[in-house]
C-alpha cells in the first residue's frame, strides 16, 4: 500500500511539473521555463529514486555507472565527435564541467532507468501466460529484449527529444545543424551497454512510476516537437 501511494504521488508531481513547463514554453517566458530544466531532472531523479524499492548495492552500481558513463560519453562526443557528432552545449543545462553540464549523467540514468524498467515490465507481464516448459527458453530471450528493444526504446526518445532540446537551446549541432545518424547509432550504442549491466545485476525493477514517467516525458516532447518546432 506504501509503494502504491508513492508511486500516485511521484505521478502527481511530475505531471503537475511538466504541465507548468509545457504551458510555459508554449505560452509564457519560453528561456525561463527551459532554464529550469536542471531542475526539473533532478527532481525527477530523486522520486526515481523514492520510488525505488530495495535500494541495493547493485543498483547504486547502476546509478553510478548510468551517471558517470553518461557523462563520459557526452565527453567523449563533445571534444572528439566520435560519439554522437560535432555538438556543442549551451548554458540552459546548468553548471558544467570540461563543456558538459554536469546534469548529463542525471538525464541518461533517467532515460535508461525508466526505458530497461517498462521493457522489463512488458516481459515480466508476458511470462505470466507462458505455460512452465517455456520459461527458461522465454528467460534468455527477456534479458536480450530488455537489452535490445530498451536500447531501441532509448533512441526513439531521443528522436523525439532531439528537435525540441536544439530549439530550447540545450545544444547546437554543428554545420547546417541537422542531426546525424552518428547520433542516433551512438545512443544505440551507449544504451546497449547500460542496459546489459540493467538486466545482468540483481535489484528491483518493477517500479511502476518509471513507466509513468517516460510517458509523461514522451508526452511532453511530443507535443514540444509538433507545436514549437
Amino acid at each position: 500500500m506504501l509503494i502504491r501511494k508513492k508511486y500516485n504521488i511521484a505521478f502527481i508531481i511530475s505531471l503537475v511539473i511538466h504541465i507548468s513547463g509545457l504551458a510555459g514554453m508554449l505560452w509564457g517566458n519560453r528561456q525561463l521555463f527551459a532554464a529550469y530544466t536542471p531542475a526539473n531532472l533532478l527532481i525527477m531523479f530523486l522520486l526515481l529514486l523514492w520510488t525505488q524499492e530495495k535500494i541495493n548495492k547493485s543498483f547504486i552500481f547502476f546509478m553510478l555507472a548510468c551517471l558517470f558513463s553518461g557523462y563520459f560519453a557526452e565527453y567523449i562526443g563533445v571534444h572528439t565527435g566520435v560519439l554522437f557528432g560535432n555538438y556543442t552545449y549551451g548554458k540552459v543545462l546548468g553548471s558544467q564541467l570540461s563543456s558538459i553540464p554536469l546534469i548529463i549523467g542525471i538525464n541518461w540514468f533517467i532515460v535508461m532507468y525508466c526505458c530497461g524498467t517498462v521493457i522489463q515490465l512488458v516481459t515480466a507481464a508476458f511470462k505470466k501466460r507462458l505455460p512452465d516448459e517455456q520459461l527458461q527458453a522465454y528467460k534468455k530471450w527477456s534479458i536480450a529484449s530488455v537489452i535490445i528493444d530498451g536500447a531501441l526504446f532509448a533512441v526513439f526518445f531521443d528522436w523525439v527529444m532531439e528537435p525540441v532540446a536544439v530549439k530550447l537551446g540545450f545544444w547546437t549541432w554543428a554545420g547546417d545543424g541537422s542531426i546525424p545518424m552518428l547520433n542516433y547509432i551512438s545512443w544505440f550504442g551507449v544504451s546497449v551497454i547500460l542496459l546489459s549491466l540493467f538486466s545482468l545485476l540483481p535489484f528491483h525493477k518493477k517500479n511502476i512510476f518509471a513507466l509513468y514517467l517516460l510517458m509523461i516525458q514522451l508526452m511532453f516532447f511530443l507535443v514540444l516537437r509538433t507545436l514549437l518546432v
